[in-house]
């Protein structure tokens, strides 16, 4: 939409659909009426004395109404929020509405029974967030990280001079530095998805107060872990204040920024590798790198996912650390901060498809990490004086610091010479030889 305030409904609409089934308006109002109708078919299997007879056949009309919502639907809700000016209540009104249609209305006072607002939303919001999450954010990374394992494969015998403080050390395989990535995301996401899924439900400030009041019978509180757990898939707080704490929410926005900071991570790795022309890019036909310079082809992928995921973070991050904040028992800054929870997710999302982008451009360039290899011959010193230490030889590491530090150039016939100086046996000379920067990579 080229009227659209947000890129993330606007030029990058396309690359965000997904998340609107989870946390478009239209979502929200969708899981808040799946919620209400599942916990109104909890109370008919429990039973309570006054649903004992519930048609049993309309249990399937009650699913198909949170199965079946349309926008006409969710259209219907916001009219009459117009009115009751509060979202919540307005789901009410229109499930009573729906019990009428279906004959039911003898039962209708028993939807949304003895609950406040935050019981529907602190569930319906953490159950759009699994969902979210294991339909569309874990299949995204999943496919990005077996992307990076395919080229760390395949790269995996590539020798490459590494660089620590930006300065030549000690060769390395350019596999393995992707690997390295591979890893830390498969770890960090192993911690992600170890977080519980927590909700709220307790009624007002979390006691049941209604509930026990009108059936002190009932183990409300045994009821609600199950309604939860069997349900819904979720894990139960307890106890709470009027809403949820948000603690097991903020973990999850901090496991998804840790994510996100590996991935920056790997921009600018790669965004240096592309500088030192370890890589060149793929020429697309019709594309521009610069309006006044013809010759660029600018790593322009990993630019825009590196901006977009230190977007996503700044927000991932004031949602860690807003959300378990609330005064006493409940106040609202809450509500207004969840509602952008779908955002950070964008631009995390649109981040993950510019990464896979600029990846399929990447096109190795052997010669060039040969040649910085050539140039820097002073890399193997590291290994040759740790032969000589094994070796008794009289201080190996300040004979070898005399030929390599702070010169601008060692060069193979450099470092030869200094083995021919040696006083060592020929053995040990031949073995010195055969240390060369492309072979030094370690296992």
């Amino acid at each position: 939409m080229l009227t659209a305030i947000s890129p993330i409904d606007g030029r990058y609409a396309d690359k965000t659909a997904a998340l609107s089934n989870y946390f478009s308006e239209y979502a929200l109002i969708r899981y808040r009426v799946l919620v209400e109708v599942q916990y109104f078919i909890a109370l008919v299997r429990h039973p309570l004395p006054q649903l004992a007879g519930f048609p049993e056949e309309k249990i399937t009309e009650l699913i198909r109404i949170s199965n079946q919502m349309s926008l006409e639907d969710a259209q219907r809700i916001k009219d009459i929020e117009r009115i009751t000016n509060h979202d919540v209540k307005a789901v009410e009104y229109f499930l009573k509405e729906k019990f009428d249609q279906l004959g039911l209305q003898r039962f209708k006072e028993f939807i949304h029974f003895g609950l406040t607002s935050q019981d529907i939303n602190n569930t319906a919001i953490p159950l759009s967030l699994r969902h979210a999450l294991e339909q569309v954010y874990y299949p995204a990374l999943v496919s990005l990280r077996q992307e990076l394992a395919t080229l760390a494969e395949s790269w995996a015998h590539i020798a490459m001079l590494a660089r620590t403080h930006g300065q030549p050390a000690s060769p390395t395989r350019l596999g393995k530095e992707f690997q390295v990535f591979v890893a830390r995301i498969t770890q960090q996401l192993e911690l992600l998805q170890a977080v519980p899924h927590s909700a709220k439900f307790g009624g007002a400030t979390g006691n049941f107060n209604a509930h026990f009041v009108a059936y002190p019978q009932v183990d409300w509180h045994q009821f609600a872990w199950d309604f939860l757990r069997e349900d819904l898939g979720l894990q139960r707080s307890e106890p709470t204040t009027q809403i949820e704490h948000y603690d097991n929410l903020a973990a999850q926005c901090q496991g998804l920024m840790r994510i996100n900071t590996i991935l920056i991570d790997l921009c600018r790795d790669i965004w240096t590798y592309i500088s030192m022309e370890y890589f060149k890019q793929k020429v697309v036909a019709g594309e521009i790198g610069s309006s006044a310079m013809p010759h660029k082809v600018n790593p322009i992928d990993f630019e825009n996912a590196e901006g977009n995921l230190g977007l996503a973070n700044a927000v991932f991050a004031h949602l860690a650390e807003k959300l378990p904040i609330s005064r006493l028992q409940r106040d609202l800054t809450d509500s207004t901060v969840l509602r952008n929870l779908g955002v950070p997710f964008a631009h995390t999302l649109i981040a993950f498809q510019s990464i896979r982008k600029g990846l399929s451009k990447l096109l190795l360039n052997e010669a060039q990490l040969r040649q910085d290899l050539e140039d820097n011959w002073m890399v193997v010193a590291e290994g040759i004086q740790t032969v000589l230490r094994r070796e008794a030889y009289p201080e190996p590491y300040e004979a070898l610091k005399a030929l390599t530090r702070g010169k601008a150039k060692v060069t193979a016939e450099d470092m030869q010479a200094f083995i021919e100086s040696l006083d060592v046996a020929e053995a040990i000379k031949v073995e010195l030889r055969g240390i060369t920067p492309w072979g030094y990579t370690g296992g």
